[in-house]
Formats: C-alpha cells, structure tokens, sequence
C-alpha cells in the first residue's frame, strides 16, 4: 500500500509539472500603466514586420512596441508611434472606451494590441487632430491636403517606462 501511494505522488508531481508554461518574465516597475483591455509582452512583432504584413493586406490584427511621440493633449483619445520611415502612426483606442495620460508620455514606449489599416485622413480630421495636439493657428491652417497614413485601432496598451529598454 505504501509503495502504491509514493507511485501515485510521483505520478501527481510529474503530471502536474507537466502542464505549466514557462512564464514570461516582466517587472512591473517599467510599467506606467495598462489601459484598455489586459494584454502582455508576449508574440510582439517589429514594425517592421508589421509594415510587411501590410504590404499583403488592407488591415492586420497585430501586437507592437514603438516610441511615443505624443498624445492628446484634450482627452488622451489617441497617440502618435514614431514608424520607422519618421512618420507617425496614429494609434486610437477601440469604441472611445479608454484614454491614455494626456501629458508627458512622451519619449516613453508603448506595447498596442489591435487592428491596423491604411486609410485616407480628410483635411476636416487632420485639424482636428492637430487641434487636440495643441498646434498653433498656423500650423492648423498650413494643412490642405488628406493624407495616406496609417490608422491603429488599439483594445489594449501598455506604457512603459522611456528610461528602460524594449522587451
């Protein structure tokens, strides 16, 4: 009977081992916050990569990192990657349903999961946006023309840190 039950506890332990993954390791202290819905730094693609995909399709359901370059200055109701081009990518948050700090996340790097698609932005939305970002009369006025960018429909953000390195 004794040899029975250290059997069964040796079959207990080795099946219940079995079953875990192996978790990615993420300190907390480089986050700034979550916003949206729970996502985690794992299965992040460059831009890059992202930007490929793209080439192959109209829109993408994807994870990345990039740096901020700015943020609503009204709401927090959208943010600006920097892609590797130089040109920004507007990131937006899905169904209006969570902000992001209005002020100094600047310069920090963001984790968004979601869809991303080419569209084309009417000159009434670029004020707009411009608007928000707290341009000035002229630089609002200097723009004429709708313009080809990408648009990222976010469910989930992290923000982290700018001090500390990429995941």
């Amino acid at each position: 009977m004794k040899k029975i039950s250290i059997l069964l506890l040796i079959a207990l332990f080795v099946f219940s081992c079995a079953g875990k993954k192996e978790e990615v390791k993420w300190d907390e202290s480089i986050v700034v916050g979550y916003y949206g819905e729970k996502i985690n730094n794992e299965n992040i693609i460059s831009v890059e990569d992202m930007m490929n995909q793209l080439n192959e399709s109209d829109s993408i359901m994807v994870k990345v990192e990039g740096e901020i370059t700015s943020t609503c200055a009204m709401k927090g109701c959208w943010m600006n990657l920097v892609l590797p081009s130089g040109e920004e990518m507007r990131v937006t948050f899905k169904d209006y349903a969570f902000f992001v700090p209005k002020e100094g996340m600047e310069g920090n790097r963001a984790i968004i999961e979601g869809k991303v698609k080419r569209v084309m932005t009417d000159v009434a939305t670029l004020k707009h946006y411009a608007e928000d970002a707290g341009k000035s009369v002229e630089e609002i006025a200097a723009i004429t023309e709708d313009k080809n960018e990408l648009a990222f429909e976010a469910s989930g953000v992290i923000i982290l840190n700018s001090e500390e390195k990429s995941l």
